[in-house]
């Protein structure tokens, strides 16, 4: 994953570069499709503004978060993404599965044949 950091009217320390990078590597535990994340952090007087951009496989997320304090502002920015990118997942695996599969292949879900098809055409006498 390549993290790029942005600083607008604040400067990136060493310590603020650390917390960013280790609370993204939370959403890499919970998706490791992640490409590339862009992170904008900003000064507005009293506001303190993180946001975020995350280039996945299937799609795009972007999220912010404003508080007084830059730490909170990007533990907010983390908690929004780590949800859109669980619900990304989510998503992406329900399209999938073998469910589907079975169903055309005359079986129920559970795996055993489907008999009412050979009840229904059987001559009736």
């Amino acid at each position: 994953m390549q993290i790029n950091l942005t600083g607008h009217h604040v400067d990136i320390t060493e310590p603020l570069k650390g917390y960013v990078e280790s609370k993204f590597e939370r959403l890499e535990r919970h998706f490791d499709h992640v490409i590339k994340v862009h992170v904008i952090l900003s000064v507005e007087k009293l506001r303190q503004k993180a946001e975020a951009r995350i280039h996945m496989n299937g799609a795009d997320v972007f999220a912010d978060a404003v508080h007084e304090d830059m730490y909170a502002a990007i533990d907010g920015l983390i908690d929004k993404l780590d949800r859109q990118v669980l619900k990304h997942k989510e998503k992406r695996q329900s399209h999938r599965g073998s469910a589907t599969k079975t169903q055309a292949e005359g079986e129920t879900v559970s795996g055993e044949p489907d008999d009412e098809v050979d009840e229904i055409d059987a001559p009736l006498h």
